[in-house]
């Protein structure tokens, strides 16, 4: 019976991790969890050994009785079924010789990532368990996940190009009975990071253009453990190595900077940012509402070159416009009535987004702004309303920052904030030579910022 046939009356398809587990909660079995999770199956667990680790030093080991490992994977499988498992630290012989046994009596979907070496360098396979990995393990393997250090002990070659990836990809599925082996190129120089799949007599690359952090602890398990968790879906072994490899790519953008060495990657961004983002969705199309329903006051503060209201995600998540949700196309301003689409955009502003960007490096609690029209009316009613406020003059602007593309903005909103040197509720532009002066909001939340322009127009 295939692997989707026997999904069909599940309620969630069931992940086995055979590993070990890492106090840090970087790597190991949490990792392997956390992914899990993420990925939308049910994570399962058999430790293999305890260690004591965190993000620079592994400072014990202790090794669970194989015994114990084979009665972890039988109670899983006699209650749950597994529809796919994943190895990682095996560490000794015994406990190697016990899974490979044991896995011979099972048919579901195998993700073995061949843990060798840790993160800070402690060896995490013995020697003599290599021998069993390759001789028992591989050949039972739908998919091996090497790094280039273990894809040549395994393979015996030296790899320093993706040619030789492509060949060592080869060798362990023809000469060592893997169906399929993905060779990862985190240990090779260049701009990208490619991983090389050898499956059906066929190559498929990965690509991705190469991080460079220090956020990486955790980076093969948690990529080895979403490839089971998308066999465990019913997926084929193409589609699970290239949706792992989007999770892995932005867990390690969006690595954790914690502890002293490697910080750990962050498999929960695969499904926070999409949270986040419906959240800053709803929140945007209550503050479009808002100003619709005070469009006439409201439009008092449209300026010449239009308004546009920004909000973005909370500020570990932001790193660039894409990810600062706006309208798009501007509001504008026709006969005391507002022109917008009700459908906000992420990606849709780039002059408010910038001043966003730069505001919340200094207070990342702001979350959202706002551009509006800069006058003395205007200024009398902030100021009547107790809202602070901060300003910039673009005649100290640097002459390599006003003809640099974008620079004007950043420079503005870090000048306005280092006067003020705290957080304020409008930021003043007074504008240059074909620049129409103009006011930025900003607020904690959109509706915070439109009902700072609603009580702004009720003065004027």
């Amino acid at each position: 019976m295939n692997n989707e046939n026997k999904l069909k009356n599940k309620i969630i398809p069931i992940a086995l991790t055979i590993a070990g587990s890492d106090s840090s909660g970087g790597a190991g079995i949490a990792a392997d969890l956390k992914t899990f999770s993420v990925m939308g199956v049910h994570g399962t667990l058999a430790i293999t050994s305890v260690t004591a680790q965190n993000t620079y030093e592994v400072t014990g080991i202790y090794d669970v009785s194989p015994q114990i490992v084979r009665k972890q994977i039988e109670a899983i499988y006699n209650d749950f079924g597994i529809d796919a498992a994943k190895t990682g630290m095996l560490s000794n012989a015994e406990i190697a010789n016990e899974v490979a046994n044991t896995l011979k009596s099972y048919d579901f979907p195998l993700v073995i990532d061949p843990v060798m070496v840790s993160k800070s360098g402690s060896v995490l396979l013995k020697e003599d368990a290599i021998k069993i990995l390759i001789e028992k393990l591989i050949p039972r393997a739908t998919v091996i996940t090497p790094n280039i250090p273990e894809a040549e002990k395994i393979a015996n070659i030296k790899i320093s190009s993706l040619d030789d990836a492509k060949q060592a990809a080869k060798i362990i599925v023809e000469n060592f009975g893997a169906k399929a082996a993905i060779v990862k190129g985190g240990h090779m120089i260049g701009d990208f990071s490619t991983d090389v799949l050898y499956y059906n007599g066929q190559y498929k690359e990965f690509k991705e253009k190469r991080i460079l952090t220090n956020t990486d602890h955790g980076t093969g398990c948690s990529f080895s453990a979403a490839i089971a968790a998308n066999l465990a879906k019913g997926f084929d072994i193409f589609e699970s190595v290239k949706v792992a490899k989007i999770m892995i790519t932005q867990a390690i953008t969006f690595g954790l900077p914690i502890g002293k060495g490697h910080g750990p990657v962050n498999p929960n961004s695969y499904m926070e940012i999409n949270y986040h983002k419906y959240l800053t969705y709803l929140e945007m199309k209550k503050a479009l509402k808002l100003i619709k329903e005070n469009e006439e006051l409201i439009s008092k503060l449209i300026p010449e070159i239009s308004t546009n209201i920004a909000m973005a995600l909370p500020k570990f998540y932001t790193r660039e416009l894409q990810d600062i949700i706006a309208v798009p196309g501007r509001i504008r301003n026709f006969g005391n009535k507002l022109i917008f689409s009700n459908e906000p955009e992420f990606g849709a502003s780039s002059h408010v987004a910038r001043a966003l960007i730069k505001y919340m490096e200094f207070y990342p609690d702001y979350r959202s702004a706002a551009n509006v029209a800069y006058n003395e009316e205007i200024k009398k009613a902030i100021e009547k309303l107790g809202y602070t406020s901060s300003y910039y003059d673009r005649k100290y602007e640097p002459i390599e920052v006003k003809e640099k593309e974008g620079g004007s903005i950043p420079w503005g909103i870090t000048f306005a904030l280092n006067i003020s040197k705290k957080p304020v509720d409008f930021i003043f532009d007074f504008g240059d030579f074909g620049k129409e002066p103009g006011s930025l909001i900003f607020g904690k939340n959109a509706t915070d910022v439109v009902e700072k322009m609603i009580n702004v127009s009720k003065l004027i």
